[in-house]
């Protein structure tokens, strides 16, 4: 190991650098003209993401205390996994505004950036409070094990814009037009600017992810209070999103079963920072290993009983067909 190296608001200004250099790439080079993203693209794109974060924990590994890594892992995992139903989600509202598949991902990039900005700030906020306040996490831990129960028996009764206060806010200050204007966000319609139903659609990505982001982040404060290991798991979780949604989008049937594990998941989280009280403590490791037995069980019996129903992968077929949104 190295000498261990002490986080400075340099190393998170360096990291954000990183991060924004990496998405100019994206936008600027390798998706600079909207274009479907194919399964076989979206699928490098998800590996070579999950490749940088690992690498990135490497870093940690040799210049951070022994453990980091692993709560960073493990983290990261945590982060992704409810991302998926995040996915599902972003996948019924591009349905329900009809957005064309090839303006899908500069909606997406948009979004993240959004949410990278509102994750900053909640966990900055967050583990402001923890430190301060010590027993905000075991009501983190009460609300988890709440919302893991939550997700088990009621339904998701789909999507709803108007219902939406973002969006009534927005049509109250800007007309919006009935039809895409290209790549546009914003457009003029009788001499006024006026929003397209891109907009709509990014800003109920950005109010969507909010929401996720009041389960998830409690979620990784249980794994660790490091506010530099929380930022970065969650950013790298955050920036395979993207490719994550194309990867699975049109394979959502495959999948029925992974709401039930990402139940137990945040149930079992919740209870691990409650067993704090008891001052009762489970390793990060083992944490991980609960974390991705309970995923990767949820995806399998999904998967085996979408093959019995006689249901197809998009690669199956053909690895480079665009992915579908539910009908």
């Amino acid at each position: 190991m190295l000498g261990l190296i002490e986080i400075t608001p340099w190393h998170y200004a360096g990291f954000v650098a990183a991060v924004l250099v990496f998405l100019a790439l994206d936008l600027g080079v390798f998706h600079r003209e909207a274009h479907v993203v194919k399964f076989r693209e979206a699928l490098a794109w998800t590996a070579l993401w999950f490749a940088l974060a690992m690498a990135f924990a490497g870093l940690i590994k040799l210049n951070r205390p022994q453990g980091e890594a692993i709560d960073f892992v493990t983290g990261y995992i945590i982060e992704l996994s409810l991302s998926m139903d995040n996915v599902f989600v972003i996948a019924l509202i591009f349905t329900y505004f009809r957005v064309p598949l090839a303006q899908q991902h500069r909606v997406l990039f948009w979004g993240i950036m959004g949410a990278l900005i509102m994750r900053g700030v909640m966990i900055g906020a967050g583990a402001a409070l923890i430190k301060q306040f010590h027993w905000l996490l075991y009501v983190m831990g009460g609300f988890l094990v709440f919302t893991g129960i939550k997700m088990l028996f009621v339904d998701d009764d789909g999507v709803h814009p108007e219902k939406n206060p973002a969006i009534k806010l927005a049509k109250k200050f800007f007309p919006v037009t009935h039809a895409f204007d290209g790549q546009k966000f914003v457009t003029r319609l009788d001499g006024r600017t006026a929003l397209t139903p891109l907009a709509l659609v990014l800003v109920m990505v950005e109010t969507t992810d909010l929401i996720f982001a009041v389960d998830s982040i409690p979620a990784i404060f249980a794994v660790t209070q490091n506010p530099f290991i929380v930022f970065t798991s969650n950013v790298f979780a955050i920036l395979g999103l993207r490719s994550l949604y194309f990867v699975l989008a049109g394979a959502i049937g495959f999948f029925r079963y992974l709401k039930v594990g990402l139940s137990i998941v945040l149930a079992f989280i919740g209870v691990k920072m409650l067993l704090g009280i008891w001052d009762i403590q489970i390793r990060s490791g083992i944490s991980l290993t609960i974390v991705l037995a309970i995923i990767l069980t949820s995806m399998a019996a999904s998967i085996v009983v979408a093959r019995r129903e006689g249901k197809h992968l998009p690669a199956d077929d053909d690895p480079d067909a665009p992915p579908t949104a539910p009908a």
